[in-house]
């Protein structure tokens, strides 16, 4: 996905200052394409410079004043251009992972804290969205923008769900005794590199 494709399906689904798109960016569309202040603000000079968006007319004009922007109907084709192009999965790049992998060369020191922290975070996040989902999409929400809303939602839902597990088990895996019956990877990878 890409910021501009992002801030055009936020300004579709209601026209916006960059203030306010930055608080949609942290509320909802942030949840899965995550942009600062900054980058939203200059992307929209940029669609706006290619007469994607369009600044609204202000009633009265006045020095400081914010700019609320709509979707003009280049903007609009482009987006939907953009939705029925075909686009392969992009492989799974995540610093913990590669970390974990790491730790079974050097050792382990510090990494179980991290993976606490990291499941504290990720159990956070799983009772956020399902708290949007109990207040947002109660049953009987049959309309096709609210089941699409929804089904982005419950891959949140979803994804947190794999983290929380996954990091139980890969917690459970650091406590575990070793072969020789003491705890964690470290000791073997030690042993292993025959310093011990």
């Amino acid at each position: 996905m890409s910021l501009p494709h992002a801030i055009l399906t936020a300004l579709l689904e209601k026209p916006s200052s960059g203030l306010e798109l930055t608080r949609h960016f942290d509320r909802s569309i942030g949840y899965f394409w995550s942009a600062t202040h900054q980058q939203i603000y200059r992307e929209l000079g940029r669609l706006e410079r290619d007469g994607l968006i369009r600044a609204l007319p202000s009633a009265t004009a006045t020095r400081g004043q914010k700019k609320s922007y709509e979707v003009l109907s280049g903007g609009r084709a482009e987006l939907a251009r953009w939705t029925a192009a075909g686009q392969d999965p992009k492989p799974m790049r995540d610093a913990l992972l590669l970390r974990l992998r790491a730790a079974a060369v050097v050792g382990t020191d510090g990494i179980e804290e991290d993976l606490h922290r990291h499941l504290a975070l990720h159990r956070s996040r799983l009772a956020e969205y399902e708290e949007i989902e109990r207040r947002d999409f109660p049953p009987g929400s049959d309309a096709i923008e609210d089941r699409l809303r929804h089904v982005v939602l419950r891959a949140g839902i979803d994804l947190e769900t794999f983290w929380t597990r996954w990091l139980a088990r890969a917690l459970d895996e650091l406590a575990a005794p070793g072969p020789d019956g003491r705890s964690g990877p470290a000791d073997e990878v030690h042993d292993r590199s025959g310093e011990a």
